[in-house]
């Protein structure tokens, strides 16, 4: 369960961090899909937070036409302590 939330997670701050940098760039979805090469419709998948499908090509893509650079980290997966 607690790996399903994990991954839960992790697909809705991929979308939001998508949004995030689309509005802070004051592109419509139309806009930014034009700039990553693709179809507003992908980009409104991207930004959902129950979208499972994301890749690293395409986050290159959305990098690049951002002018930004991705970065990767590994952080230890954080445990709830048991309370007794």
């Amino acid at each position: 369960m607690s790996a399903f939330l994990e991954e839960e997670m992790a697909n809705a701050e991929i979308a939001l961090l998508i949004y995030d940098l689309r509005a802070e760039a004051g592109l419509t979805q139309k806009q930014f899909a034009k700039l990553v090469g693709t179809t507003a419709s992908v980009i409104c998948r991207l930004e959902d937070a129950d979208y499972e499908g994301h890749s690293l090509s395409m986050l290159a893509r959305i990098a690049v036409a951002l002018k930004k650079r991705i970065e990767i980290r590994f952080v230890p997966i954080r445990r709830k302590r048991r309370t007794a």
